[in-house]
């Protein structure tokens, strides 16, 4: 069989060069606001990378090209990242959720997507669960 050849996809979401700190200083809920700070400190001493504000609601944290291992298709995304959206914080944590079903079920109240992971505010959920989840998704090649 042949091996599929990789075209990089044009995505809408990409980094910019805008303050994060201003993006999460205009947040307008007050629990959200501060709790994107200690997601911000969080993730980057984890990352070790500086956060990037990616289009206009994305606060990511390094980058890395995904490969689909069914279209061959490549795009380049953050390997982490958080957006405070009004309805909850969305964290980007590239992790299997069946391979993490231990640790949620000791993080506490939340929801999961498809590669996210959804907290209505921080103190939901236990910190330290929360970390080793963002370290697992940092160490996943």
């Amino acid at each position: 069989m042949a091996e599929k050849k990789s075209k990089l996809a044009e995505i809408k979401t990409k980094p910019t060069s805008a303050s994060v700190e201003d993006f999460i200083n205009n947040v307008t809920d007050e629990q959200k606001r501060k709790d994107s700070f200690v997601l911000l400190e969080m993730m980057k001493k984890a990352s070790g990378e500086e956060p990037v504000l990616w289009s206009s609601s994305i606060i990511g944290f390094g980058n890395k090209r995904y490969k689909s291992p069914t279209t061959g298709r490549e795009v380049d995304w953050l390997l982490i990242g958080f957006s405070p959206r009004k309805a909850n914080l969305s964290l980007y944590l590239m992790v299997n959720i069946k391979e993490q079903a231990a640790a949620l079920k000791k993080l506490g109240k939340h929801k999961t997507g498809a590669g996210c992971l959804y907290i209505n505010k921080l103190e939901d959920v236990d910190l330290k669960v929360l970390k080793g989840m963002i370290d697992a998704s940092l160490n996943k090649k």
